[in-house]
Protein backbone atom coordinates (compact mmCIF):
# COMPACT_ATOMS: atom_id res chain seq x y z
CA UNK A 1 0.00 0.00 0.00
CA UNK A 2 1.00 3.55 -0.98
CA UNK A 3 0.11 6.95 0.97
CA UNK A 4 -0.36 5.25 4.16
CA UNK A 5 -0.12 8.22 6.79
CA UNK A 6 1.67 7.70 10.33
CA UNK A 7 -1.57 7.83 12.13
CA UNK A 8 -3.06 5.63 10.07
CA UNK A 9 0.01 3.61 10.46
CA UNK A 10 -0.33 3.67 13.87
CA UNK A 11 -3.79 2.24 14.21
CA UNK A 12 -2.47 -0.90 12.08
CA UNK A 13 0.26 -1.32 14.58
CA UNK A 14 -2.32 -1.52 17.46
CA UNK A 15 -4.40 -4.33 15.65
CA UNK A 16 -1.12 -6.05 14.81
CA UNK A 17 0.43 -5.31 11.41
CA UNK A 18 3.62 -4.56 10.41
CA UNK A 19 4.75 -2.59 7.67
CA UNK A 20 8.60 -3.81 5.59
CA UNK A 21 8.89 -1.44 2.52
CA UNK A 22 5.49 -0.98 0.57
CA UNK A 23 4.37 -4.18 1.83
CA UNK A 24 2.10 -4.52 5.06
CA UNK A 25 1.18 -7.77 6.57
CA UNK A 26 0.18 -9.44 9.67
CA UNK A 27 -0.74 -13.39 10.64
CA UNK A 28 -4.02 -15.02 9.33
CA UNK A 29 -3.20 -18.81 9.41
CA UNK A 30 -6.68 -19.53 10.53
CA UNK A 31 -4.92 -23.28 12.61
CA UNK A 32 -2.27 -21.44 14.57
CA UNK A 33 -1.85 -18.12 16.58
CA UNK A 34 1.62 -18.89 17.56
CA UNK A 35 3.05 -15.32 16.15
CA UNK A 36 2.13 -12.76 19.01
CA UNK A 37 2.61 -9.11 18.47
CA UNK A 38 4.68 -7.74 20.98
CA UNK A 39 5.17 -3.98 22.48
CA UNK A 40 6.92 -2.08 25.03
CA UNK A 41 5.03 0.41 27.31
CA UNK A 42 8.01 3.43 27.36
CA UNK A 43 7.14 4.61 30.38
CA UNK A 44 7.08 1.10 32.47
CA UNK A 45 10.15 -0.12 30.93
CA UNK A 46 12.98 -1.68 33.81
CA UNK A 47 16.02 -2.69 32.15
CA UNK A 48 17.20 -5.88 33.64
CA UNK A 49 20.61 -6.15 34.97
CA UNK A 50 21.75 -8.06 31.78
CA UNK A 51 20.52 -5.45 29.62
CA UNK A 52 22.30 -2.48 31.88
CA UNK A 53 25.83 -3.87 31.34
CA UNK A 54 24.82 -4.20 27.37
CA UNK A 55 24.16 -0.73 27.52
CA UNK A 56 27.57 -0.05 29.52
CA UNK A 57 29.25 -2.24 27.30
CA UNK A 58 27.65 -0.05 24.56
CA UNK A 59 28.18 3.65 25.65
CA UNK A 60 30.65 4.72 23.52
CA UNK A 61 28.55 4.24 20.77
CA UNK A 62 26.84 7.22 18.59
CA UNK A 63 23.69 7.07 17.53
CA UNK A 64 22.64 9.44 14.42
CA UNK A 65 18.89 9.65 13.72
CA UNK A 66 17.69 10.28 10.05
CA UNK A 67 15.78 9.31 6.62
CA UNK A 68 16.75 5.89 5.87
CA UNK A 69 19.77 6.24 3.01
CA UNK A 70 21.61 3.33 0.85
CA UNK A 71 25.30 3.75 0.07
CA UNK A 72 28.31 1.50 -0.51
CA UNK A 73 29.06 1.62 3.30
CA UNK A 74 25.74 0.37 4.42
CA UNK A 75 25.22 -2.03 1.31
CA UNK A 76 29.22 -3.79 2.73
CA UNK A 77 27.83 -4.06 6.51
CA UNK A 78 24.35 -5.35 5.13
CA UNK A 79 26.55 -8.33 3.21
CA UNK A 80 28.28 -8.76 6.01
CA UNK A 81 26.08 -9.58 8.55
CA UNK A 82 23.92 -11.43 6.13
CA UNK A 83 26.75 -13.80 5.28
CA UNK A 84 27.78 -14.49 9.11
CA UNK A 85 24.05 -15.55 9.50
CA UNK A 86 24.26 -17.48 6.22
CA UNK A 87 27.23 -19.62 7.77
CA UNK A 88 25.76 -19.74 11.40
CA UNK A 89 22.12 -19.94 10.56
CA UNK A 90 21.90 -21.64 7.03
CA UNK A 91 20.27 -18.26 5.45
CA UNK A 92 20.11 -18.31 1.58
CA UNK A 93 22.81 -15.80 0.32
CA UNK A 94 21.88 -12.49 -0.71
CA UNK A 95 23.74 -9.92 -2.12
CA UNK A 96 21.47 -7.45 -1.66
CA UNK A 97 22.34 -4.09 -4.31
CA UNK A 98 21.09 -0.47 -4.48
CA UNK A 99 17.19 -0.80 -6.07
CA UNK A 100 16.62 -3.79 -3.78
CA UNK A 101 18.67 -2.43 -0.44
CA UNK A 102 16.03 0.68 -1.32
CA UNK A 103 12.95 -1.14 -2.30
CA UNK A 104 12.63 -2.92 1.39
CA UNK A 105 14.67 -0.49 3.70
CA UNK A 106 14.15 3.29 2.34
CA UNK A 107 10.81 2.99 1.01
CA UNK A 108 9.60 6.77 1.00
CA UNK A 109 7.11 6.82 4.39
CA UNK A 110 6.90 10.04 6.50
CA UNK A 111 7.33 7.63 9.17
CA UNK A 112 10.42 5.79 8.02
CA UNK A 113 13.82 6.29 10.37
CA UNK A 114 17.07 4.99 10.31
CA UNK A 115 19.52 4.91 13.76
CA UNK A 116 22.60 4.31 12.47
CA UNK A 117 25.67 3.60 15.14
CA UNK A 118 28.92 4.63 14.56
CA UNK A 119 32.25 3.63 16.55
CA UNK A 120 34.04 6.84 16.00
CA UNK A 121 34.10 7.52 11.93
CA UNK A 122 33.06 3.36 11.36
CA UNK A 123 29.51 2.68 10.73
CA UNK A 124 29.17 -0.63 12.46
CA UNK A 125 24.91 -1.51 12.87
CA UNK A 126 21.36 -0.15 11.17
CA UNK A 127 18.69 0.18 12.57
CA UNK A 128 15.67 0.98 10.50
CA UNK A 129 11.97 1.67 12.71
CA UNK A 130 8.93 3.70 11.67
CA UNK A 131 7.76 6.69 13.95
CA UNK A 132 3.96 7.04 14.07
CA UNK A 133 2.52 9.75 16.60
CA UNK A 134 1.96 7.15 19.90
CA UNK A 135 4.77 4.58 19.02
CA UNK A 136 7.94 3.63 17.42
CA UNK A 137 8.15 0.45 15.66
CA UNK A 138 11.62 -1.32 15.38
CA UNK A 139 11.71 -3.04 12.44
CA UNK A 140 15.17 -4.02 11.20
CA UNK A 141 18.46 -4.39 12.50
CA UNK A 142 21.63 -5.61 11.28
CA UNK A 143 25.49 -4.97 12.39
CA UNK A 144 29.15 -5.66 12.25
CA UNK A 145 29.42 -9.39 13.52
CA UNK A 146 33.14 -8.13 14.32
CA UNK A 147 31.15 -6.01 17.19
CA UNK A 148 29.21 -9.30 17.95
CA UNK A 149 30.32 -8.43 22.13
CA UNK A 150 28.39 -5.07 21.95
CA UNK A 151 25.34 -6.60 21.29
CA UNK A 152 24.17 -4.18 19.10
CA UNK A 153 20.89 -6.11 18.38
CA UNK A 154 19.83 -5.50 21.61
CA UNK A 155 21.40 -2.33 22.19
CA UNK A 156 19.54 -1.13 19.02
CA UNK A 157 16.23 -1.97 21.09
CA UNK A 158 17.35 -0.22 24.10
CA UNK A 159 18.61 2.84 22.10
CA UNK A 160 14.87 2.67 20.58
CA UNK A 161 13.61 3.00 23.94
CA UNK A 162 15.07 5.56 25.04
CA UNK A 163 14.40 7.52 21.95
CA UNK A 164 10.50 7.13 22.28
CA UNK A 165 11.27 8.23 25.53
CA UNK A 166 12.85 11.59 25.11
CA UNK A 167 10.01 11.65 22.11
CA UNK A 168 7.00 11.41 24.75
CA UNK A 169 5.50 8.33 22.43
CA UNK A 170 4.05 5.04 24.83
CA UNK A 171 4.97 2.12 23.20
CA UNK A 172 7.84 0.44 21.33
CA UNK A 173 7.09 -1.99 18.93
CA UNK A 174 8.54 -5.17 18.74
CA UNK A 175 6.88 -7.06 16.17
CA UNK A 176 6.54 -10.49 16.31
CA UNK A 177 7.03 -13.25 19.12
CA UNK A 178 7.13 -16.95 18.86
CA UNK A 179 7.21 -19.10 22.06
CA UNK A 180 10.20 -21.57 21.63
CA UNK A 181 12.21 -19.51 18.16
CA UNK A 182 15.83 -18.69 19.32
CA UNK A 183 16.18 -16.02 16.35
CA UNK A 184 12.73 -14.11 18.12
CA UNK A 185 13.79 -14.69 21.95
CA UNK A 186 15.54 -11.52 22.55
CA UNK A 187 12.14 -9.87 22.40
CA UNK A 188 10.91 -11.23 25.61
CA UNK A 189 13.80 -9.77 27.86
CA UNK A 190 12.23 -6.40 27.54
CA UNK A 191 9.86 -5.72 30.18
CA UNK A 192 7.14 -5.55 31.02
CA UNK A 193 5.75 -6.11 27.90
CA UNK A 194 2.45 -6.40 26.49
CA UNK A 195 0.79 -8.82 23.80
CA UNK A 196 -1.95 -8.81 21.40
CA UNK A 197 -4.97 -10.73 22.76
CA UNK A 198 -6.13 -12.83 19.39
CA UNK A 199 -6.61 -11.09 16.20
CA UNK A 200 -8.60 -7.70 15.28
CA UNK A 201 -11.05 -7.46 12.50
CA UNK A 202 -13.63 -4.59 11.55
CA UNK A 203 -14.81 -2.86 14.54
CA UNK A 204 -13.47 -4.80 17.43
CA UNK A 205 -11.10 -2.95 19.32
CA UNK A 206 -7.28 -4.59 20.24
CA UNK A 207 -7.14 -6.02 23.66
CA UNK A 208 -3.31 -6.32 24.72
CA UNK A 209 -2.21 -7.68 28.32
CA UNK A 210 0.68 -7.70 30.40
CA UNK A 211 3.03 -10.61 29.81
Amino acid sequence: MTGVTPAELDSLLERGWRRFGPVYFRPVCSTCDECVSVRVPVGMFSPSVNLRRVRRRAAHVRLEVGEPMVDDERLTLYRKWHASREVERGWKPDRIGVESYAMQFCFPHAAAREFSYWDEDELIGIGIADETPRALSAVYCYYDPDRAHLSLGTCNILRAIEYAHHRRLAYVYLGYRVEGCASLEYKGRFRPQERLRGRVDGPQPARWERA
